[in-house]
């Protein structure tokens, strides 16, 4: 699908989506309860869709509907399968999906059979192979899928914490579901500890104390049971960057929806925009934001800074190994509007210089995080956006959504 995108105004109130990031986690956690959970606040997007099947794949039932979610949970009940009879998991693109659920399965049902696209196979589960070699689990990997068969059993592990923080969450929804203790040591530097925070904050309205003996020393005590009930996601920062960076570059869109005082790392946007604009009394050449913990931000920082004075940024190592390498496709799409972008190992510098109007179209490279972004410059100068569908894995109607507040933006096959 592309999208033709007209120079607009935006002005009025919107919603931002509900969090995936709280979402995919109150998802699982609820697929552990001895009965029933509601779920509010739950989208229809590709990444929800992904963690549902692979519930179901798990023996959870679980339905959505107007974005509410009945299921009921297995209780937690471990069903060890042959080899030949591990469940399939179904991850479509969701890194989250598949880094979460693949320690479930090893305590659940002896492993199982993940499949995905291939640029999810592609970035691995590099820090798993790891933890696993030391288990006497074993991983196999084709271009199509990633199979784990095995015992993961409680006690002390090692993560490094400067990789993606969705392995730590993987490895504490697994080895909660255990009867001994264990304990998480992660290792310096830890970034994205905010994503840490969210899945123990999950856990604990679940029923499943987590706790930080030493600073990012996690003890997961045996033989906890998760707790049925009634649950509501809250909106999510990393969308609705998207909302704030409209306004930074002269729109005004009235934001609802969000918790002020959420945990969530990407609510950091606000002041980053802030400095961006030059609310801080910083230069431009004084301009440097680190993003390591909040790497989502990452393209959409990017796009308002080719808008306003440019930008200095650091901690971008990480935007490799996401939907696309993010860094360098955003660097590609800036130059089509006359912007110069410099990628280094793990630096970002976006050039201040004047926005013109791309004469080619724009590539989405697969990634909703670069489509949302793009879709901010192109309301500036005009412009066509292809692959926008990418938006589907996040926020579908992203698009529909901004048309009600003035973006002119037409979708052709």
């Amino acid at each position: 699908m592309n999208i033709t995108i007209k120079p607009s105004k935006l002005k009025g109130i919107v919603t931002a989506p509900p969090s995936k990031s709280y979402a995919h986690r109150m998802l699982i956690s609820a697929a552990f309860v001895d009965g029933r959970s509601e779920l509010s606040g739950i989208s229809s997007s590709e990444d929800m869709l992904a963690t549902l099947d692979c519930l179901r794949a798990l023996g959870a039932s679980c339905t959505l509907e107007d974005s509410k979610v009945l299921l009921d949970g297995i209780g937690g009940r471990i069903q060890e399968k042959a080899e030949q009879d591990l469940p399939v998991f179904p991850c479509r693109e969701s890194g989250s999906t598949l880094r979460f659920m693949i320690p479930v399965a090893l305590v659940l049902s002896g492993g199982g059979i993940f499949t995905g696209a291939p640029r999810l196979i592609e970035r691995g589960i590099g820090v798993y192979e790891e933890i696993f070699a030391a288990c006497g689990i074993n991983v196999t990997k084709t271009e199509e899928s990633i199979s784990v068969c095995g015992k993961l059993s409680s006690g002390r592990y090692q993560i490094r914490g400067d990789v993606s923080s969705q392995f730590i969450t993987g490895m504490l929804f697994a080895l909660s579901l255990l009867e001994g203790d264990s304990e998480i040591e992660v290792l310096p530097p830890v970034e994205s500890r905010a994503y840490i925070d969210i899945t123990i904050d999950v856990l604990k309205n679940f029923g499943v104390v987590v706790t930080e003996e030493k600073e990012n020393v996690f003890v997961i005590r045996g033989g906890q049971r998760y707790q049925a009930g009634e649950y509501r996601v809250e909106g999510d920062w990393s969308n609705a960057a998207f909302l704030y960076a409209f306004n930074a570059v002269g729109n005004e869109l009235q934001i609802e929806g969000l918790k002020n005082e959420s945990i969530q790392g990407d609510r950091v946007c606000v002041s980053c925009f802030e400095q961006l604009i030059g609310k801080t009394g910083k230069n431009a050449e004084q301009l440097s934001i680190d993003i390591s913990n909040t790497p989502d931000l990452g393209p959409v920082l990017f796009a308002a800074a080719a808008a306003l004075r440019g930008g200095y940024f650091t901690g971008t190592r990480r935007l490799r190994i996401k939907e696309s390498d993010r860094a360098q496709a955003m660097a590609e799409e800036l130059k089509k509007f006359g912007i110069r972008c410099m990628v280094g190992e793990n630096e970002v510098v976006v050039l201040q210089s004047f926005l013109r109007k791309p004469e080619v179209p724009l590539n989405g490279h697969n990634d909703h995080r670069i489509v949302m972004a793009l879709s901010v410059l192109a309301s500036l100068t005009g412009g066509v956006i292809e692959g926008a569908e990418a938006v589907r894995k996040s926020w579908p109607d992203f698009f529909s959504v901004m048309r009600t507040v003035g973006l002119e933006a037409e979708e052709t096959k």
